[in-house]
C-alpha cells in the first residue's frame, strides 16, 4: 500500500545526480534518505531505517560544515 513511498524516495535520490551545485545535491539526497526512513518504518525494516539515517546525517552533516566553512561574502 506504501510502497509509492519507496519509489518516490528512489527517484528523488536518482535526480539528486543531475544537481550541479553540491548544496542541492545533498539537500535531495537527505531528502530521499528521509524519505527511505519513512518507507522503513512502514514497513518494518530496520537496516533501511538505520542505513538511511546514516545518509541523511552525513548528508546534513556536509552541508552545514559546508555552509559554515564558506568564506562570507
Amino acid at each position: 500500500m506504501f510502497e509509492w513511498l519507496g519509489w518516490v524516495a528512489t527517484a528523488i535520490f536518482a535526480a539528486s545526480y543531475f544537481c550541479k551545485r553540491p548544496d542541492a545535491l545533498r539537500a535531495l539526497q537527505a531528502l530521499a534518505a528521509l524519505l527511505w526512513i519513512g518507507y522503513g518504518a512502514i514497513i518494518g525494516a530496520p537496516p533501511v531505517i538505520v542505513a538511511n539515517a546514516v545518509v541523511a546525517a552525513l548528508a546534513i552533516f556536509s552541508a552545514w560544515r559546508e555552509r559554515a566553512t564558506a568564506p562570507s561574502d
